[in-house]
């Protein structure tokens, strides 16, 4: 394990770490014509702006983005933000570091989150889609990317093992909706559960960093998983017609709207319900990572404004908290009151 990490940073820490690149530019001053190389630095625990100002035009040309540098600098703050003045860049070679260190992961034992998603998959009673899905989950060129692939960029669950975690989620909802909606077609709604997603296995990169694929950056998602499940029902000799088109239904319009890239709108029961609760597990995933984020001692009652949901965030328990230390320090402030003389 890397020695230091950047979410354990502090004003004035001289750091002798490694970090991934994520950007690197030379950037030249309007006003003074002074250059310096600029580098947007990572591991799994955040991310920080990295400045060398001395020296950098042959050091610069011996890595790139999405390489791993021993670095060594110190920490300052700038306009608020930690940022680290860099003094030496080395490039490392893979023996010397573990991707682990560098990619945020989830916090779960995958292996035991797609044990979770094998036994969904066993225990559905329509015959065709158990087939499919055994098809797509279990298959040798899948399985190891269902495991690692995060299932976002940024908005939610954006790190390894993301989608698996999210897929196990709405495993869970899908459960609770159906038996609370009878009229649901639970193992329908659970093959779009499992396959909503499964494009973005190719839509994103995920070695050195989250990016996405030129497939992805192309044809997205959606059009990416619609094709590999066509594949997959073609594939299986006298697979319902017209359950590949209710199928594919469910991965196209998940999203919602045509707004947010859906190509049809839910147009069954299944269609609405898989589209509400993966918003619903998107947007708490996103809450979480903000709250958790931005929960450092004496930093508000506020988050930042969080992108995915367009808004700052109220931390409730530290609100309480304030309120509760105000009632406390008023009920002691208040002068006691006796009670009145008996009369005999």
């Amino acid at each position: 394990m890397k020695p230091q990490f950047i979410a354990d940073l502090a004003d004035g820490q001289a750091v002798a770490s490694l970090f991934l690149v994520r950007e690197k530019e030379v950037r030249t001053s309007a006003r003074t014509g002074k250059s310096w190389l600029e580098l947007d630095l990572a591991d799994r625990s955040g991310t920080i702006a990295g400045k060398m100002w001395e020296g950098f035009e042959a050091v610069a040309k011996t890595f790139e983005a999405d390489d791993v540098v021993r670095i060594r600098g110190r920490v300052k703050l700038y306009n608020g933000q930690k940022e680290l003045t860099l003094e030496q860049i080395i490039p490392a070679t893979e023996r010397e570091y573990d991707l682990a260190d560098f990619l945020p992961h989830t916090k779960y034992d995958v292996e035991k989150l797609y044990a979770a998603l094998k036994a969904a998959v066993e225990a559905m009673r329509n015959p065709w889609l158990r087939q499919l899905l055994r098809s797509v989950v279990e298959d040798p060129a899948i399985a190891p990317r269902i495991k690692r692939a995060p299932a976002a960029m940024t908005m939610h669950h954006a790190y390894i093992g993301g989608l698996l975690e999210h897929v196990v989620s709405l495993i869970g909802l899908a459960s609770a909706v159906t038996a609370h909606y009878p009229e649901l077609d639970p193992d329908l709604l659970l093959a779009g559960v499992v396959l909503h997603d499964i494009g973005k296995i190719d839509e994103l990169r995920y070695t050195r960093a989250i990016d996405y694929s030129d497939e992805g950056r192309l044809l997205g998602h959606i059009m990416i998983g619609v094709t590999m499940v066509r594949d997959k029902c073609r594939a299986i000799s006298g697979f319902p017609a017209p359950l590949a088109v209710l199928v594919e239904h469910l991965i196209l319009s998940h999203h919602g709207t045509h707004e947010f890239g859906s190509p049809s709108l839910p147009q069954t029961p299944e269609a609405l319900m898989l589209h509400f609760i993966d918003d619903m597990d998107s947007k708490m995933a996103a809450m979480r990572q903000t709250l958790a984020a931005s929960a450092e001692p004496g930093a508000g009652n506020w988050t930042d404004r969080n992108p995915a949901l367009r808004r700052a965030l109220l931390r409730s328990d530290q609100f309480l908290a304030g309120d509760s230390a105000a009632q406390t320090k008023a009920a002691a402030a208040a002068p006691a009151v006796r009670p009145a003389a008996r009369k005999e």
